[in-house]
């Protein structure tokens, strides 16, 4: 009993390779020999292929690569291609965005924003061609379009910081930079710009659903491991057959939580937590500086805060 106390795996299954389920007619064939990995077996599936890209996943790869490529050039350039600068900076440089004064303009200077704008053009392609992609296989495999209608979530939020609000704003120059602190400086500034984003009610609640789903996330993948010994594994026929490990789980969970969440609502739960944490974040930061412009003058006005 005590081997399956455990938060890996300890037994790895390798026998013959898995090709897959049968492509419908018409579609490209799957690519590459598969072989197994010693260390990918300890988090997931030791199997690495085959692969299918498919049109949508080269076109995808292409353009993200295209963008990848303009966004570090851009910032080698910007330390007079030193390797070493490069290396040493990286997590402070950037590829800003158009200034105020070029406001939606489709093609200002490459060195003021024009590089930006090409870099986001690639990347908002390869983001759509690969939810594009991510749909397609799963209508073509006969799965439910759940994972990517939760990505299209996510593209929301990206779309809404570089794309949309900046339109709603009429200037490129109100969007996200490129890079790693800069961005957070971004995030920052905004926050102070429009008098502080945790009295914005849409962020608060994308809080509420990103720590919400976290622990839905963690408590269900615990529970599953802890009566794994019991074939809490197998959920599907948990679901449709109950056996002793789900009824173990609802057990726990009603003495821990004060509420059973069966092996298959707890998956809505969490898919909802997660989906609409990027949504309502994305509302949050579409209507700040272009319906609220003082979050805690707002929250004031409506009870939210209060001064002393």
């Amino acid at each position: 009993m005590a081997g399956y106390q455990n938060i890996f795996t300890q037994v790895q299954v390798r026998g013959p390779a898995e090709m897959g389920v049968a492509l419908p007619a018409g579609q490209f064939s799957r690519d590459g020999t598969p072989w197994q990995s010693w260390l990918l077996g300890i988090i997931g599936n030791a199997q690495i292929g085959p692969i299918y890209l498919g049109v949508t996943g080269v076109a995808s790869l292409l353009c993200g690569f295209l963008a990848f490529e303009i966004i570090g050039l851009n910032m080698w350039a910007s330390v007079g291609w030193n390797p070493a600068e490069f290396v040493r900076q990286l997590p402070w440089l950037s590829l800003q965005p158009p200034p105020p004064e070029y406001g939606l303009q489709i093609f200002p200077p490459l060195a003021q924003g024009g590089w930006w704008l090409m870099a986001g053009f690639f990347l908002t392609a390869s983001l759509i061609l690969w939810w594009v992609r991510t749909y397609t296989r799963a209508r073509a495999l006969g799965l439910g379009t759940h994972v990517a209608w939760a990505f299209a979530s996510a593209i929301w939020l990206y779309l809404v910081l570089g794309f949309i609000r900046p339109i709603f704003m009429g200037s490129w120059s109100e969007a996200v930079p490129f890079g790693i602190f800069p961005h957070l400086d971004w995030v920052g500034s905004f926050s102070i710009r429009y008098g502080n984003l945790f009295y914005d009610p849409f962020h608060c609640l994308s809080i509420v659903f990103l720590y919400g789903s976290t622990l839905l996330f963690a408590m269900h993948g615990a529970t599953i491991l802890a009566v794994s010994r019991y074939g809490g594994e197998r959920e599907i026929e948990q679901v449709t057959d109950r056996g002793t490990a789900s009824e173990r789980a609802a057990l726990f969970w009603r003495w821990t939580m004060g509420f059973n969440a069966t092996m298959e609502s707890v998956h809505r739960w969490a898919w909802w937590f997660a989906v609409l944490t990027p949504l309502t974040g994305g509302i949050g930061i579409l209507i700040t500086g272009t319906v609220v412009d003082d979050w805690h003058g707002w929250a004031v006005a409506h009870h939210y805060a209060f001064t002393q």
